[in-house]
């Protein structure tokens, strides 16, 4: 992978977009294509039959969530660490259930798999948004949205500027929902995080937002790469069973002052920034940072300087390397 020196973090040494690869032996393999064979049509059917039929049905939000959680059985996602950071094991009835995300706060999940929306999706029901770098502008988007969307090619800037609109609108639309923010606009192999977008400063003064990680074992799962979905089913649906640690950090409060004020300088961060919206402020910067840094602190993992434009050089590269 040395050609590919140049797309590593030069302070870390990570490169946060080679997908992951777990070696099998050659007698797991047989008993990994069996059981990919056995899974894959019942999943297709289930998903198929949910997103194309149910979801359009006015169901009670806990039949969704149970259809949804059928839909994380098939693979094999039932085996799952959820601990609230600061929180003993065992403890969790002892405290407050504001330290989970409920109705009118906001999530700012780390991105690594089409399994991170289908979870917080059977967890939570949410509101899932997309980020783009440079602008406070998101996009409302579905379930199933936001799960082909760890998919998706790398988006520089939004597709359409008619569909755009803020957190605090989606917020103050629906205050009894939570809202999902992917800050780091696009996918990782969840081993670096990725400079975040200042989408979370469009949020409501005082709104709470929870950072929360979600890790995978083994991780093949993650999908840095676009498309490749035949590779993605098969790392999915071939293995008896799948590890999820999830954490969920301490929300941190958005405040008034945090998007109003004196101006920050750009940095290397900014260089896309919307001229057409105010700089980012020393307050909204250091908001961003301390999300940042409560992410890559949860995932054990490190920030990285790398942009979604290294993704885009990466992902090209990638693909001419395997032709």
């Amino acid at each position: 992978m040395e050609r590919f020196s140049q797309f590593r973090d030069r302070g870390s040494g990570i490169s946060p977009f080679i997908p992951h690869r777990t070696p099998v032996s050659a007698l797991l393999s047989v008993g990994h294509f069996f059981l990919f064979v056995f899974r894959l049509p019942l999943f297709l059917l289930y998903a198929g039959f949910y997103f194309v039929l149910l979801t359009h049905l006015p169901l009670p939000q806990f039949v969704r969530k149970l259809l949804l959680w059928g839909m994380l059985v098939i693979p094999g996602i039932w085996w799952i660490d959820l601990q609230l950071d600061g929180v003993k094991r065992g403890h969790l009835h002892k405290k407050s259930i504001e330290r989970i995300p409920y109705e009118g706060t906001l999530i700012a999940a780390q991105f690594t798999s089409p399994i991170d929306a289908l979870y917080l999706a059977t967890i939570f029901d949410p509101i899932f948004t997309v980020s783009y770098p440079g602008t406070q502008k998101v996009t409302r988007i579905s379930t199933l949205g936001a799960i082909l969307r760890a998919r998706a090619p790398v988006q520089l800037a939004p597709p359409s500027p008619k569909n755009l609109t803020t957190l605090r609108g989606i917020v103050e639309n629906n205050p009894h929902r939570v809202v999902v923010v992917f800050p780091e606009c696009s996918t990782t192999n969840g081993r670096g995080l990725l400079p975040l977008s200042p989408s979370l400063l469009s949020a409501p003064a005082d709104t709470k937002i929870f950072p929360v990680s979600l890790r995978y074992t083994p991780q093949d799962i993650t999908t840095p790469i676009p498309g490749a979905y035949f590779g993605f089913f098969w790392e999915l649906l071939s293995r008896p069973t799948h590890y999820v640690r999830v954490r969920i950090a301490e929300a941190v409060t958005t405040k008034s002052e945090a998007v109003t004020g004196k101006p920050a300088a750009l940095d290397s961060e900014d260089e896309d920034a919307d001229p057409g919206e105010d700089p980012i402020t020393p307050e909204g910067r250091q908001l961003l940072d301390h999300i940042g840094e409560t992410l890559a602190r949860l995932a054990r993992n490190k920030r990285v300087g790398l942009t979604l434009r290294d993704k885009a050089a990466f992902v090209e590269a990638w693909g001419k390397r395997r032709k």
